[in-house]
C-alpha cells in the first residue's frame, strides 16, 4: 500500500479519474466533522459495534470499483490508523492500487491534544464539506 501526504493525494486524484476515493470512518464522523468532496463513505466499522468486518468492506468497495481489482482506491480516515487495517484487507482480497493518505482527514494530535493543527488533509488546506 502507497502512503501519500495529503497534497500528493489530492494531485493523484486529479490525475487519475478512475479512482475511487473512500472514506473508511464512522457515517457520523463524516459527515459532521467533514470530508473531502466526492468521497464514498464505507465505513471500516460503526457504531455501536465498533468492530471492523472486512468480509463487508471488501464487499462494499468491491461494488464501489465494479468488480475491478486493479481500479485505484484511495482511503482516508480520522488521523490515518484505520486506513491501514482497510487497506490490508483490500490487498489481501486481491487489490492492486491501493493508497492511503497520511494523517487522514484530521491529522495528528498536537500537545495540546487537538487536531487540525499539525498535519492531514483539512490542514493542508485541501476541499472540504461538512453537513
Amino acid at each position: 500500500m502507497k502512503h501519500l501526504p495529503p497534497q500528493q493525494a489530492w494531485q493523484f486524484l486529479q490525475s487519475r479519474p478512475d479512482a475511487v476515493f473512500i472514506d473508511v470512518r464512522m457515517e457520523i464522523e463524516s459527515l459532521y466533522v467533514g470530508r473531502p468532496p466526492g468521497v464514498v463513505n464505507l465505513p471500516w466499522y460503526e457504531y455501536p459495534d465498533m468492530t471492523p468486518d472486512a468480509v463487508q468492506f471488501i464487499d462494499a468497495v468491491s461494488r464501489e470499483v465494479q468488480g475491478d481489482k486493479a481500479r485505484p482506491v484511495l482511503l482516508i480516515c480520522r488521523s490515518g490508523q484505520r486506513t491501514l487495517a482497510a487497506g490490508q484487507a483490500l490487498e489481501a482480497a486481491g487489490f492492486t492500487e491501493v493508497a492511503d493518505v497520511n494523517h487522514g482527514f484530521e491529522g495528528e494530535l498536537n500537545d495540546e491534544f487537538k487536531r487540525s493543527s499539525l498535519s492531514g488533509w483539512r490542514f493542508e488546506g485541501l476541499p472540504w464539506e461538512q453537513m
